[in-house]
């Protein structure tokens, strides 16, 4: 559909609730593109991107911020311990911290750098064995832990079951952020943006919809 197009409907999802299109930061899902289609949305002016693995990362984005201004990029995938060093680097907001380990890692770079992205949560909403994420009976123990780590949460981020309806997610992760004083909520994909933006979403992760299907690399 192109940023524009996107860009007015997360407008317009986002008027219906009495908000500001500037409330929701759209992260354009960059993850396993070929570079001449994340160029030609650097090229539209859009900034902001949000990639799966440290290593497809590290391998795209250091040429295009030599060209580049200002580029937002964000970790919405799963990270492993061992590339939380990398993953600082590379990223200004990570959206995968999920268990004590990582965060107690982050803890100890952020000590020794200085510097911290922002970080959200990931709430695993639906309770999926499969799946990433702090349960949402442990999340409010979890967050206080990661704060007594002085380390600074930004949000929480969900991925909804693909066979659930998707608000029920929304809703709940809107809950747990709310009463733990959080404000930045990452949830909502191409297929159900606007319907995150409507229970408070404030960053969306929107691929397909701006890239077109994804192309595996060779």
């Amino acid at each position: 559909m192109g940023i524009q197009d996107i860009s007015e409907r997360i407008a317009a999802a986002a008027s219906e609730v009495g908000r500001s299109r500037e409330s929701v930061k759209l992260i354009a899902v960059s993850k396993v593109q070929p570079n001449a289609r994340v160029e030609a949305v650097l090229q539209e002016g859009h900034r902001c991107f949000g990639e799966n693995r440290v290593q497809e990362a590290a391998g795209k984005w250091p040429e295009f911020r030599e060209v580049f201004d200002d580029i937002d990029l964000h970790l919405i995938g799963p990270l492993q311990t061992n590339k939380a060093r990398q993953a600082f680097d590379l990223f200004q907001s990570i959206h995968s911290l999920d268990r004590p380990k990582l965060a107690k890692t982050f803890a100890r770079l952020a000590q020794e750098t200085g510097y911290c992205p922002e970080l959200f949560v990931q709430v695993n909403t639906g309770e999926e064995a499969q799946k990433a994420g702090i349960l949402p009976s442990e999340a409010d123990a979890f967050i206080k832990d990661c704060q007594a780590l002085d380390l600074s949460i930004t949000g929480l981020m969900c991925i909804p079951p693909v066979d659930e309806e998707p608000s029920l997610h929304f809703a709940l992760l809107s809950k747990i952020a709310k009463r733990n004083g959080l404000d930045g909520l990452s949830m909502g994909m191409s297929s159900d943006f606007e319907k995150a933006i409507r229970l408070g979403a404030t960053h969306v992760r929107v691929g397909s919809a701006i890239f077109g299907a994804r192309v595996a690399a060779p």
